[in-house]
């Protein structure tokens, strides 16, 4: 039975949550396996707990303290833990998998992709949001999507392919030195080793993604999984199928659009430089 309560969202307290379920499992004498299947949860599920990078929810820790004999001390860690209420529970997860993914394929329409977006862009757009966010929301999670940009700059980055709509180029709910500026750094951003970006062009006689944004994710494990977000929210893809379904429609969409270097033209070209 659920305890009503949201999961915790501070890194640390899911690490610390993680911790305990993997130490409770073992003295159990269960494998992740093993545990998953008990629970009828996947075993990537348990390893993903453990490691802190995705909640244990209330009522999954409910029935780790009935099976594992813990005494409800999961529930507690779970109900007691700080709560950060920054982001979704989904949007959160997919950052965790973002900051570990080894490919990111992301398809936008009518947004330049938030890892990259300038610092100006984000608070703008967030701005523009319905409900709006208070200026203190608005701060704090433009500080956050401007952080998720050292993904692009990691030791060892992910390979990273974009294609977005050109009219999200157009940008007119950002100033003129806003909007330059947010085109420079798309074209910094285009020259960075195993980085694709690509356009589709407004005039293109063909859209394979008329349905909306998604991304692509491939785990470490090498995982597939999309991501999709939506007026009504996000959601999590897993199913071997639909994720194929998203993957073969990102493949048409890159035929479709101009290749990276016709897109950096486009970017010099609207930035006037040529």
């Amino acid at each position: 039975m659920s305890t009503g309560k949201r999961p915790p969202r501070n890194p640390s307290a899911l690490k610390m949550v993680g911790q305990l379920v993997a130490l409770f499992r073992k003295s159990a004498g269960f494998t992740q396996a093993a545990l998953g299947e008990r629970l009828i949860v996947a075993e990537s599920t348990i390893a993903a707990i453990e490691q802190g990078r995705r909640p244990l929810l209330p009522d999954l820790a409910v029935t780790m303290d009935q099976l594992l004999g813990t005494k409800g001390a999961l529930a507690v860690a779970v109900a007691n833990m700080p709560e950060i209420d920054q982001f979704p529970l989904w949007a959160e997860s997919y950052m965790a998998h973002e900051r570990e993914a080894i490919a990111l394929s992301w398809y936008d329409v009518l947004t330049v992709p938030g890892i990259l977006q300038t610092e100006a862009c984000a608070r703008t757009v967030l701005r523009n949001r319905v409900p709006a966010y208070d200026e203190d929301e608005i701060e704090t999670k433009t500080a956050a999507r401007v952080q998720r940009q050292e993904v692009l700059h990691r030791k060892c980055p992910p390979t990273l392919s974009f294609v977005v709509w050109e009219a999200a180029l157009k940008l007119a709910y950002l100033g003129p030195l806003a909007r330059a500026e947010q085109l420079r750094h798309l074209r910094a951003c285009a020259e960075l080793p195993g980085l694709a970006l690509q356009f589709l062009p407004l005039d293109a006689p063909t859209h394979a993604g008329l349905n909306g944004a998604f991304t692509l994710v491939e785990t470490l494990d090498h995982q597939q999984l999309a991501y999709t977000e939506s007026q009504r929210g996000s959601q999590w893809v897993s199913a071997p199928d639909q994720v194929s379904s998203l993957a073969r429609k990102y493949a048409m969409l890159r035929s479709q659009a101009l290749t990276p270097e016709q897109s950096m033209g486009l970017l010099d070209r609207l930035l006037g430089d040529r």
